[in-house]
């Protein structure tokens, strides 16, 4: 059968730390990179922690993008899932990387399937 899906996997060090604690930028980020990408937002749920950092989760047409933000180490984990052609992970993840402006980011892929 072959690959159902791709799966990446983003470690984004050396972020801007007040771009990681802001919940209506993450959610802008996140919608933005959904709609560039021409795909329609079904659901969404985000939720912030205290003392600092966001957990959030964007759900699309054919993909997910989800997020969890450690502001005091500068560090986010995302990861994008997509199933079939509507999405391009790829893309998404370049947008991703630079709008939080991370110095060091890292880019697993994974294909999904038998």
């Amino acid at each position: 059968m072959g690959t159902l899906g791709k799966h990446y996997l983003l470690d984004l060090k050396d972020c801007r730390k007040d771009r990681l604690d802001d919940m209506d930028f993450i959610k802008e980020v996140l919608l933005d990179v959904a709609k560039e990408a021409g795909t329609a937002v079904i659901g969404e749920s985000f939720h912030r922690f205290l003392p600092q950092g966001l957990s959030g989760v964007v759900l699309i047409t054919g993909a997910h993008l989800c997020i969890h933000t450690w502001p005091e180490y500068g560090y986010a984990a995302i990861d994008i899932f997509t199933h079939g052609d509507s999405f391009n992970p790829e893309e998404a993840a370049r947008l991703i990387v630079d709008k939080f402006e991370s110095k060091n980011p890292a880019i697993v892929e994974l294909k999904r399937g038998f």
